[in-house]
């Protein structure tokens, strides 16, 4: 199973605590759409990265997809190369969203995102042919493969960059450069190792429970000064995968997840946060299928 139907397999069962407000979140995102076909970013301009997680909100809602009208603003993005690494992804997973199976566009997309695979195996999101790679760069890379239907070449290389990125803490840093490790760095090493059938230490497992808000809620890192969503849906989302239990702290997350809810219709990324858009109302509905669990 891929990067993204494994989120939305949870993600799907959100409705499950959301009941009536799941109506009012459908309605916020389909109001993000722009008449270009595309999702408002943060300014209201359409952008692929929005659009993507706009696409994932309605597949976890288990809402049709605006196949006739997003199709063509993806399709204005046929030069690649004038795309960074991060939208370039996004496109590929936005058409993996949609099922569109054009072998020479996917092709192409490919060849584009493997100018960012770094030497040591992995991928850097600001770095054609790296040095080192992040875990970020080799998130998005292993998740555009799968929605592509490519094959990830030297998967084992791969391993060997996330295994350079584990910090003295016990965790993963995005960079090598970094001297400890963050929740979401960490979070994403453990899904993409297990995507690459390489076990992982148990002690992650409870580094990332130790990030946890006392009154609900993950750090992005040690000593961060507030608990954010996509931290804490990823962090869930972890450890389901190592199959730690978390059932004492399902009540405060999902206190904590409702003081990031708007009657708008989507959920603010963390307490200081005045914007609502699509990406972190996404994370709210993958955490929310977590603890319904």
């Amino acid at each position: 199973m891929s990067l993204r139907l494994e989120m939305l397999q949870v993600a799907r069962l959100s409705p499950n605590l959301l009941s009536d407000s799941t109506a009012s979140i459908v309605d916020f995102v389909r109001a993000q759409q722009n008449q270009d076909g595309g999702f408002s970013d943060l300014n209201g301009k359409s952008d692929v990265y929005y659009t993507m997680f706009a696409l994932l909100c309605l597949q976890a809602l288990q809402q049709d997809l605006p196949v006739d009208s997003v199709t063509p603003y993806l399709d204005t993005f046929s030069e690649l190369d004038t795309l960074d690494f991060v939208h370039l992804s996004c496109l590929g997973r936005c058409y993996g969203c949609l099922a569109s199976h054009d072998e020479d566009r996917n092709r192409r997309i490919i060849k584009e995102i493997e100018q960012y695979r770094s030497r040591d195996g992995g991928y850097h999101p600001d770095q054609k042919h790296a040095k080192q790679g992040t875990i970020y760069g080799c998130f998005l890379a292993v998740g555009s493969y799968q929605d592509l239907g490519a094959e990830l070449p030297d998967p084992a290389a791969m391993v060997e960059c996330l295994a350079s990125l584990r910090t003295e803490d016990g965790a993963y840093a995005n960079e090598a450069a970094l001297p400890i490790g963050t929740t979401p760095a960490t979070t994403a090493a453990v899904t993409l190792l297990r995507h690459l059938d390489h076990p992982v230490d148990q002690e992650v497992g409870k580094w990332i429970l130790e990030q946890c808000h006392q009154d609900g809620g993950f750090f992005a890192m040690p000593f961060a000064p507030i608990p954010d969503l996509l931290t804490t849906a990823t962090a869930l989302h972890a450890l389901e995968t190592l199959e730690l239990s978390f059932e004492h702290l399902k009540e405060p997350c999902l206190d904590f997840i409702d003081s990031l809810w708007s009657t708008k219709g989507a959920f603010y990324g963390n307490w200081e946060e005045e914007t609502l858009d699509c990406e972190y109302t996404f994370y709210g509905l993958l955490a929310l299928g977590h603890l319904s669990l």
